[in-house]
């Protein structure tokens, strides 16, 4: 259809389409039965997959309320403290001390520290290789991260890029290929997209990345990262626009649980994190399903049984 409508421009300067000559096509059209089944087929998919997000939405704000309630509010030491029940298994609740001491950063649970995000994370960033060096990218099989890959993102979950380069791109990007699990941070316009790269990623010269380290939870720093927005921009700067650079970035104290604390914390956010990249990659699978049957339904390609016993092995 689309070749046969370029035919038809018309004019000398600005090629232009003339809705007279559009009217006339006849184009094929399913009866209204077979229009309907196809409905039917799409919609069940779509429904699944907002099914999917709201899963994921709900499993996102239970993380989130989880990392508030124990490393922002400090909800257990206070309960504690005022001997009320902290409302956590006594296994669990007798990991967290029952009071709270002075730190630079005000009042922190006994026994806790405050140390600097580059204490917990190796911080890097990333660069473009030249886009006039085909090389680099022709044939590319390696994933590559600009923040526009997350400002779409429902979820905090990295699952694929736009765009990938080649061994020799990856050669000119000084931080090589990130390890999976590396915490993603857009350092510039905007701060704060976030995700977790569900793959070996290089990245852009627009990040921040973290790779924990020892003893660090990557989920812990990707909550830490969206609760501590705020601190974050305070530290950036530019004429043009806003960016946080590594030197600002790795100094930015961070309240820091006892280990006894981060491994149950990691325990329980790996539970709610898991299911959201489950339900994420079924979503992205769905919606590839999607696109595809719909043009080749229209077009008679396929038919609606079989179209229906794809649905039936996908959802």
């Amino acid at each position: 259809m689309a070749p046969r409508i370029a035919t038809m421009d018309v004019g000398s300067a600005n090629p232009t389409l003339n809705r007279n000559h559009v009217h006339p096509i006849e184009i094929r059209w399913p009866p209204l039965s077979e229009q309907r089944a196809i409905a039917h087929i799409l919609g069940t998919l779509d429904d699944k997959i907002e099914l999917n997000r709201r899963m994921n939405e709900t499993l996102e704000a239970m993380a989130r309320a989880l990392f508030k309630s124990w490393f922002v509010d400090f909800d257990p030491v206070r309960a504690k403290a005022e001997g009320r029940d902290p409302g956590l298994p006594k296994p669990l609740a007798d990991l967290f001390p029952a009071r709270l001491v002075d730190s630079e950063l005000g009042e922190i649970p006994e026994g806790w520290e405050v140390k600097s995000v580059g204490e917990l994370a190796d911080v890097v960033g990333g660069t473009t290789p030249s886009t006039k060096e085909s090389s680099y990218w022709e044939g590319g099989t390696h994933a590559w991260a600009t923040p526009k890959d997350l400002s779409g993102l429902s979820t905090p979950v990295l699952l694929d890029t736009e765009r990938r380069i080649t061994d020799a791109g990856l050669s000119q990007v000084g931080s090589g290929l990130l390890p999976k699990g590396t915490v993603l941070l857009s350092s510039r316009a905007p701060i704060g997209y976030l995700a977790v790269a569900e793959l070996p990623v290089a990245i852009n010269q627009g990040f921040i990345a973290m790779v924990a380290k020892a003893g660090a939870s990557n989920l812990f720093l990707l909550r830490w990262a969206r609760v501590a927005h705020e601190d974050i921009v305070s530290r950036a700067n530019g004429s043009t626009f806003l960016e946080i650079s590594k030197a600002n970035f790795r100094p930015i104290p961070v309240v820091t649980p006892s280990a006894r604390v981060m491994q149950p914390f990691e325990k329980l956010t790996r539970a709610l994190y898991e299911p959201v990249v489950a339900y994420e990659r079924e979503s992205h699978a769905l919606a590839e399903l999607r696109n595809s049957l719909l043009s080749k339904l229209i077009s008679g390609e396929l038919r609606v049984r079989a179209a229906e016993e794809l649905l039936q092995a996908a959802v």
